[in-house]
């Protein structure tokens, strides 16, 4: 599945956008994962939105990118990260991650990123780059690890 990739700040989301991913994210994150967690945290307004969006317009790949000092102090990250259901399976996760970083390095510049990840998804942002740091803990009854992406220094371009 080829999708198209659009970074897209909070005020430029259009009203159906915006829907799209809310929709997304409760299905997955609140419905699916069963866990009830505020999902509206106030950061939406401070982000790019990477909607990964299939010919037909239909939102199949989703990221919330962050500028260093929203989520984490000393570092930008990425969240949010879903892969919609009908999608799954079909290699999508990977560019996804990929673009994030780039988008993420073009708009706030190359340096380390930090994610909060499931646990059980640690060997597959460590295959992208990603450095799991710390225990697992829990967040909001689901195991996370944090996990720390740092650019190659010369060339401020994503490894991945």
């Amino acid at each position: 599945m080829q999708l198209t990739y659009l970074p897209v700040h909070f005020q430029n989301l259009t009203t159906s956008q915006l829907y799209q991913l809310l929709r997304l994210r409760a299905e997955v994150f609140v419905v699916e994962q069963n866990c009830v967690y505020q999902d509206l945290d106030d950061k939406d307004q401070q982000a790019i939105h990477l909607l990964g969006l299939t010919e037909d317009g239909r939102l199949a790949a989703y990221t919330r990118i962050l500028e260093k000092g929203i989520s984490y102090d000393d570092y930008a990250s990425i969240g949010r990260v879903i892969t919609a259901p009908f999608a799954r399976g079909t290699g999508l996760g990977r560019p996804l991650m990929q673009e994030s970083l780039r988008v993420l390095f073009r708009y706030y510049g190359a340096q380390t990123v930090k994610i909060s990840a499931q646990a059980h998804l640690d060997k597959y942002y460590g295959s992208i780059g990603f450095k799991g740091i710390g225990d697992v803990y829990d967040e909001d009854g689901i195991p996370h690890r944090a996990m720390l992406y740092t650019p190659l220094p010369d060339s401020g371009k994503s490894a991945g």
